[in-house]
């Protein structure tokens, strides 16, 4: 695992959240996805199968990215307040962030 990866996540994930620009929970997501409020969805680390599939479907409908975190659940709780498996993210700049930092660990081959 990318510590390094895992902790720019996490402060872009903060970040995020005291703009008040993530949603948070499968069904809330799903609504700014079909809404046209979400720019990307991220998913936990230990997400089940399941919800990464359904999450990849509506996100598939709306050519909206998914991307899956290094961050769990519980680590996403201490961030945000609430455990979640599933995260939108309404605001194209952070959205962007998101992709260039899991684009970034990709292209360094980890």
């Amino acid at each position: 695992m990318n510590s390094g990866k895992k902790q720019k996540t996490a402060d872009l994930l903060t970040m995020c959240i005291k703009a008040g620009r993530v949603v948070k929970g499968f069904d809330s997501s799903r609504e700014a996805v079909e809404g046209g409020k979400a720019f990307a969805v991220l998913t936990a680390s230990d997400a089940s199968e399941k919800t990464v599939k359904e999450v990849r479907f509506v996100c598939g409908k709306q050519d909206i990215p998914v991307i899956v975190t290094e961050l769990e659940k519980a680590e996403i709780g201490r961030l945000c307040g609430k455990e979640t498996a599933v995260m939108a993210i309404c605001d194209k700049g952070f959205a962007g962030g998101f992709q260039k930092i899991n684009d970034t660990s990709q292209n360094d081959g980890k």
